[in-house]
């Protein structure tokens, strides 16, 4: 025995099948010409195909391990004789990772996904709602069913592959002979040709059309919230099934509240005679007309919560807050009547009083200007 085939791989003669395939993708890396081109790899990069040719087929490998020597027993060029480059699935795999897939390719294949925006209200995002779509996606052909041949039609296995899908090339080269393999050009790697292409879809096995979808938007959601309903896309070639459907949530802008979060905010102003006395304010909250309460001595910026009046939690039970802020319209213009009663106001309370708090006098004396400011 000339060449010890293992000792050129580097693995033990018990070797699998596995670690020997490892070992000659490891070696190829390394050792192709077109990775390595000194010209002293390539009887190196010869010797590692021939010792896998033999090694890797059971029979060979049988006749070997008996002390015969299937490849010629020179080590070097036994595997590039009339034979060919029989490896050559295998050295594309060590680069590429995985061989080439052979046979036709379908026609039928998964659509895509799409997606659309709805546009909805505050209200609608806060308690959940019910909406029809109307969707522009490909659907099956109803001419064709998604076979793409006219009808009264069908494929037919093309002449140059002959229903393979892929077309080989013999070329020569150092290594000697080296078949390649590409997809039919004639069928674009289908192995079927359509002589009649069906007139409602041009072959393709689709068309599009308008539909309309009942989506059920869930309570909680919010902008940029995406809905998924599987199965609603774009239909394949081919009829091939379809993709999902993908529904974008945008909520409009509200009148009188903003939204942060699950909490909603709003802003309520009131005269500083109401700020000081205390007030109920007519609030339209989500859930109809309540009414806030504004405690004596309110301050400008102060925040009233009122608690399970904001959006619906999208995951678990209960509601985000309704947060009214309190703005304080402290008056631009007063006339002498008006002046003057603040004038007095600011002599009996001194500086010395807690601000919220009056005495007997002063209440008095604050309902008068209150009756000046609203004009009674």
């Amino acid at each position: 025995m000339a060449t010890d085939y293992y000792a050129v791989l580097g693995v033990q003669r018990d070797a699998s099948q596995d670690e020997i395939k490892k070992a000659f993708r490891r070696l190829a890396r390394e050792l192709h010409p077109d990775v390595n081109p000194d010209p002293k790899t390539q009887d190196r990069f010869k010797e590692i195909n021939t010792a896998y040719e033999v090694l890797s087929d059971p029979q060979k490998k049988q006749v070997y391990d008996l002390g015969g020597d299937p490849a010629g027993g020179s080590g070097g060029a036994g595997g590039f004789g009339a034979g060919g480059f029989g490896n050559f699935s295998d050295i594309m795999d060590a680069f590429f990772g995985t061989a080439s897939q052979r046979g036709p390719r379908s026609r039928t294949r998964r659509g895509q996904d799409a997606m659309i925006r709805l546009d909805i209200d505050l209200d609608e995002a806060a308690f959940g709602t019910t909406k029809d779509i109307q969707v522009d996606t490909a659907t099956v052909c109803g001419s064709c069913s998604g076979e793409g041949a006219a009808p009264g039609t069908s494929a037919q296995t093309c002449d140059m592959c002959r229903g393979r899908g892929e077309v080989s090339q013999v070329t020569r080269s150092f290594l000697g002979q080296v078949m390649t393999s590409r997809p039919c050009p004639q069928c674009q790697g289908f192995g079927t040709v359509v002589p009649t292409p069906c007139p409602e879809c041009a072959g393709d096995g689709r068309v599009r059309s308008r539909r309309t979808l009942t989506v059920k938007i869930p309570a909680g959601v919010d902008n940029g919230t995406r809905i998924q309903l599987a199965g609603e896309g774009e239909v394949g070639p081919g009829g091939g099934p379809a993709g999902d459907l993908y529904v974008e949530i945008h909520e409009t802008s509200h009148a009188t509240f903003q939204r942060r979060g699950d909490d909603l905010h709003c802003t309520v102003t009131i005269p500083m005679t109401a700020a000081a006395l205390g007030t109920k304010v007519p609030l339209e909250t989500l859930d109809g007309l309540e009414e806030v309460d504004i405690r004596p001595g309110t301050q400008s910026g102060q925040s009233i919560p009122l608690h399970e009046r904001g959006v619906t939690h999208l995951r678990g039970g209960g509601r985000g807050q309704l947060i009214v802020h309190v703005e304080v319209l402290t008056p631009t213009k007063m006339d002498p009547e008006q002046e003057e009663l603040l004038r007095r106001l600011s002599q009996l309370r001194g500086e010395e009083r807690p601000q919220g708090h009056f005495q007997p006098g002063q209440q008095g004396l604050f309902s008068r200007l209150k009756d000046a400011f609203n004009g009674r």
